[in-house]
C-alpha cells in the first residue's frame, strides 16, 4: 500500500497485529509512546490510557482526540483436566463467528497459539447445527491433554486471549484486511493528526488520548478525561460498515468516505461541531456519510458527560465485520478521515476572553467574546468550577 496524504499504512498494520485485549494494551501504549514521543509531552491515567499534549497559542481551548487502544477479546476463566480452556468474553461477540478461529493466550513473556474448539458436524444432530453456541460453552484448544501442559508453557487463570489474524492488502485496490481495526484505525488516525500537528500554528492546545477498556464500558473514556479536561472532543473510531447484503439505506458505506455519527443510544453529537465538521469536510472536498444509530456506543458515553459536559462528535472509518477477528477498510477513507480531522483541529478557533465584574461578589470572570458557543446555543455562560477559581470554557463556531 502507498502511502498518501501523510498517512503510514505501516503504522496502521502494526497496530492491528499487536494485542491489546481490555485490560491488557500495554503492546499497543508501547507503539503509541514510541511514535508519539517526540509529538508532545506524555502522561498516563491510573488505568493505563495514554495522553500526548501539543499547546498551541493558548492553553485553552482544550481540544481531544480520543481513540480506544483495545480490542475485543477474551480471559481464561479455568482450565479442566483435559487442558482445555474455558474463556469469557471481553467486548461484544457474536457466537457465529468465533468456532474454529486461530487465538493466542498472553502469558509472561510471550504468545500461546490455539483455537476456538469447533465439534465436526458428523457428531451434531442436525437440530444443534442451526444453534448458535454460546460463549460459556466454548473452550480454546492449546493442543494439551492435561492441566499440566497448560501450566508448562505458562498459561494462567485470568490470562487474556485476542484473535489471530494476518494483516493484508486485498488485490482489489485500496482495501485493507487485518485484526482489531475497532479501533487501530481509530489509534492510529490520533497519531497521525498529532503528528501532522508538529510545527502548525493552532490557536488551542490539542491532547491526542489512547484510552483503555472501551469495549467492556468506555471506562478510559472517563478517567482520562480526567486528566485532559477537555472543552471539545472528537472521539475517532471504526465504525460499523453496513454495505451489505440485504441493508438498504446505507450509512457506512467502504469508499465512500468518513463518517459522521450523529446520535447513539451512549451519546448525541454536538449539532454545532457537527456543522463545524461537515464545513470543512466541504472546503476540502472530503465526501462524508452521516449515521443515526440503533445501537452501539463508544467513548463519547462517558467523554461528552465529563464535568458540566463536553460537546463531542464521532467520526470514524467504516469498517466491515467489526468484532469479528477479520476485519475491512478501505485506505481511501482512512487518509480522508485523517485529512479531516486535521482540518478541523486547525479550523476552530480558540476563545478570546476579557474580563468582567461578576454578580454575586465574585470577580475576575472571563468572558467569551466572538461568535455563537459550542457549549451554549443560547449564548448564555455557563459556569465551569475548577481549582483555583470560577472559569468560562467557551469555543465559538
Amino acid at each position: 500500500m502507498n502511502e498518501r496524504s501523510g498517512c503510514s499504512a505501516e503504522l496502521l498494520k502494526e497496530l492491528s497485529q499487536a494485542a491489546g485485549p481490555p485490560g491488557s494494551e500495554g503492546e499497543v501504549r508501547g507503539i503509541v509512546r514510541r511514535v508519539l514521543e517526540a509529538a508532545g509531552p506524555l502522561s498516563y491515567d491510573r488505568l493505563g490510557s495514554i495522553l500526548c499534549v501539543n499547546q498551541g497559542r493558548a492553553e485553552q481551548p482544550r481540544v481531544v482526540l480520543d481513540s480506544h487502544l483495545d480490542e475485543v477479546g477474551f480471559m481464561v476463566q479455568s482450565v479442566s483436566g483435559e487442558g482445555k480452556l474455558a474463556i469469557v468474553p471481553l467486548g461484544g461477540w457474536w457466537g457465529h463467528v468465533l468456532l474454529g478461529q486461530r487465538v493466542e493466550v498472553l502469558v509472561e513473556g510471550g504468545r500461546v497459539p490455539g483455537v476456538i474448539g469447533s465439534t465436526p458436524p458428523h457428531f451434531l444432530a442436525a437440530d444443534q447445527r442451526d444453534k448458535v453456541i454460546g460463549i460459556d460453552k466454548m473452550y480454546v484448544d492449546i493442543g494439551a491433554s492435561n492441566s499440566s501442559q497448560v501450566s508448562a508453557v505458562g498459561i494462567r487463570v485470568g490470562d487474556p486471549v485476542v484473535p489471530k489474524t494476518e494483516f493484508m492488502e486485498f488485490q482489489v485496490p485500496g482495501i485493507l484486511s487485518g485484526k482489531a481495526l475497532d479501533n487501530r484505525a481509530g489509534v492510529g488516525l490520533m497519531c497521525e493528526v498529532m503528528l501532522a500537528l508538529r510545527g502548525k500554528a493552532h490557536p488551542n492546545t490539542v491532547i491526542g488520548v489512547g484510552s483503555v477498556q472501551e469495549e467492556v464500558g468506555c471506562r478510559g473514556g472517563g478517567t482520562s478525561s480526567t486528566l485532559s479536561e477537555p472543552d471539545v472532543a472528537v472521539v475517532l473510531e471504526a465504525t460499523p460498515a453496513d454495505d451489505l447484503p440485504g441493508f438498504e439505506d446505507r450509512q457506512a458505506v467502504l469508499g465512500k468516505g468518513p463518517q459522521i455519527r450523529l446520535f447513539d443510544p451512549t451519546a448525541i453529537s454536538n449539532r454545532r461541531l457537527v456543522h463545524k465538521v461537515l464545513e470543512v469536510a466541504d472546503s476540502q472536498d472530503i465526501p462524508v456519510q452521516q449515521a443515526v444509530r440503533r445501537t452501539g456506543g463508544t467513548d463519547a458515553k462517558t467523554i461528552h458527560g465529563h464535568g458540566a459536559g463536553v460537546p463531542t462528535v464521532v467520526i470514524g472509518v467504516p469498517s466491515r465485520y467489526i468484532h469479528t477477528h477479520v476485519s475491512l477498510l478501505h485506505w481511501d477513507d482512512y487518509c480522508a478521515t485523517r485529512d479531516l480531522v486535521l482540518g478541523l483541529v486547525l479550523a476552530l478557533p480558540g476563545t478570546t476572553c476579557e474580563e468582567r465584574p461578576a454578580q454575586g461578589g465574585e470577580s475576575g470572570i472571563p468572558v467569551a467574546r466572538g461568535e455563537k458557543c459550542l457549549a451554549d446555543p443560547d449564548q448564555k455562560l455557563v459556569a465551569h468550577r475548577q481549582s483555583g477559581g470560577l472559569f468560562q470554557k467557551l469555543l465559538p463556531v
